[in-house]
């Protein structure tokens, strides 16, 4: 956390090799959120070690709980008593994924306070799809100036509709519903993968859960939980999505094992459409014993722009996470494409960052950005985007731009891929990181 640090790329060459799908940043730190449910010892096997995985490990630790490092392993073990007085404010106020400890700190108070979230910076995220699903199980909550005040007298099981279908507002209804003795329901929610991840912990805690995968999710609580427990973190689509656009980018052959192949496959449609040459081998499970896994080979490809705008949509759709690497993939495609990121205010005008390294993008609002190609990146210096995904499709840009880059304060990219610097180097590229 000391000083900046800053990437030195020497782009436009091509990558080669095979690289490991990272495990899950969103799943694992929903996981860490979920481990306050258990009063025995949780390990969490194959943690990433990324920035909001420290910051959620101080946050445990401040309030009380034991958490160490076994290798690539995390084992939790809380304490008699949390205590929520001494928090570490600041590390939580970086990251967003402070608010799915509401539901499982409902079933160790009746009023607390938590911090304000930070994290990316994309305009106005709500966090009123938390709000509306939780009070049906009886909280109120009041969002202040810099924090959160939670409070409910008991916890009743519910009915939850979530008028969004937000992956962190299904997990606190899920955690909620997790120590509540009789059946909740909960109603359009998300199906993405760290949602299916937290589900299988908690069946592995003895929670039931049914729908797992599907928009209607039955979870039938159970009133204390206390069992040690280990469950592995599954391999991360936006990981895996990351080295398909840095392959297509760079005009490359390599190979990326062990990717969450449901969670990839309208991306590799539309990519498909776009012509881009790729193969899947070696389909198996994670060993989570949910995940379902495959070896994708991406092959040098001329690609052409998509037909039709490209857009998110929750699960099944094409993740909101992976719509970001579009933009700098349709730098090198034949055409205009238009893609529309309607979820967050701002981070479409972050794709025209990407100018700056030669693309040519014409921006029609907040919401909607034309980007026109093919273009030869060049390589310049950038001051790298506060928000996760934005700040990587700069990263692959400049491993496509001829010549010296330098990508400026690289927290943000620090924050949700593990050792990027290594793994790019064993597939050919050109790249160092200085702390100045």
């Amino acid at each position: 956390m000391q000083g900046e640090m800053n990437f030195i790329i020497e782009g436009g060459k091509p990558l080669s090799g095979r690289v490991e799908t990272s495990r899950s940043k969103n799943g694992a730190v929903a996981l860490l959120a979920a481990s306050l449910l258990n009063a025995g010892r949780t390990t969490l096997e194959h943690m990433p070690k990324i920035e909001e995985v420290n910051r959620l490990i101080e946050v445990l630790r401040s309030i009380g709980v034991e958490v160490d490092w076994k290798d690539s392993n995390v084992v939790i073990t809380p304490p008699e008593k949390i205590t929520l007085e001494t928090i570490d404010n600041v590390a939580a106020a970086r990251t967003r994924s402070i608010l799915m400890f509401i539901g499982p700190l409902l079933h160790l108070f009746k009023e607390f306070d938590l911090p304000q979230s930070g994290g990316c910076t994309l305009g106005l995220r709500s966090v009123r799809p938390h709000l509306m699903a939780l009070e049906k199980f009886g909280v109120n909550i009041e969002a202040k100036t810099d924090s959160y005040h939670i409070e409910h007298t008991k916890l009743a099981p519910a009915e939850v509709v979530l008028y969004e279908s937000s992956d962190t507002a299904t997990i606190n209804a899920l955690l909620a519903a997790a120590r509540i003795p009789e059946t909740s329901v909960i109603k359009y929610a998300s199906a993405n993968y760290q949602v299916q991840e937290v589900c299988g912990f908690l069946k592995k805690l003895g929670v039931g859960v049914e729908g797992i995968g599907t928009t209607t999710l039955s979870v039938t609580g159970i009133a204390a939980i206390n069992t040690d427990i280990s469950y592995s973190i599954a391999e991360d689509p936006t990981d895996a999505m990351f080295f398909i656009s840095a392959a297509a980018v760079t005009h490359s052959a390599i190979e990326i094992l062990a990717a969450p192949i449901e969670f990839l496959e309208v991306e590799l449609l539309i990519l498909e459409k776009m012509g881009l040459q790729f193969s899947l081998a070696n389909r198996r499970i994670s060993e989570n014993g949910v995940t379902k896994l495959a070896d994708i080979s991406i092959q040098p490809s001329e690609l052409v722009a998509f037909p039709e705008k490209i857009h998110a949509r929750p699960y099944p759709g094409l993740n909101i996470d992976n719509l970001p690497f579009f933009a700098v993939i349709s730098t090198q495609a034949k055409g205009t494409t238009l893609i529309h990121d309607w979820v967050y205010e701002k981070r479409a005008i972050y794709y025209t960052e990407l100018d700056r390294l030669g693309a040519h993008t014409t921006l029609h609002d907040p919401h909607r950005i034309s980007i026109e190609g093919p273009t030869r990146l060049k390589a310049a210096e950038v001051i790298c985007p506060p928000a996760l995904r934005p700040a990587t499709i700069i990263l692959v840009a400049m491993l496509g731009a001829k010549g010296r880059s330098l990508l400026r304060n690289v927290y943000s990219i620090n924050r949700g891929y593990e050792d990027i610097v290594h793994r790019l180097q064993h597939l050919g590229a050109s790249i160092e990181a200085h702390t100045g």
